[in-house]
């Protein structure tokens, strides 16, 4: 069985560019490249996409349909992070085993749509 990558829909998939308009409202196109970048990782991991957007009525759904209207091919999509080998998540620091100074990533912390 091929390890799992997880990857978040809302700003690493899905551009995200107009931010938030509804569950099922998904106006943006994909992130550049994210197709290409997904189907080369599916050669050797299995993607599951994770979404918020999961927890609410109709969200599960609105995530697929916009993954199909783009052609993009994953394994699972679901509300919750499972076991993974890694996280690709445009809202996650990267824990260096460092707890001095975590204070001011956090309070510093822009998305890439921020930057």
């Amino acid at each position: 069985m091929a390890k799992t990558v997880v990857l978040d829909f809302d700003g690493v998939i899905h551009s995200y560019t107009s931010g938030w308009k509804g569950v099922d409202v998904i106006p943006d196109p994909p992130v550049a490249g994210i197709k290409e970048a997904i189907d080369d990782i599916r050669k050797h991991y299995k993607i599951v996409v994770v979404s918020t957007r999961c927890f609410q009525e109709g969200g599960l759904e609105a995530v697929q349909a916009w993954l199909d209207k783009h052609s993009i091919e994953v394994d699972e999509v679901l509300a919750h992070k499972p076991p993974a080998i890694v996280y690709v998540d445009d809202r996650a620091l990267t824990f260096d085993g460092e707890a001095k100074g975590l204070l001011h990533k956090i309070k510093t912390f822009r998305t890439w749509q921020n930057r």
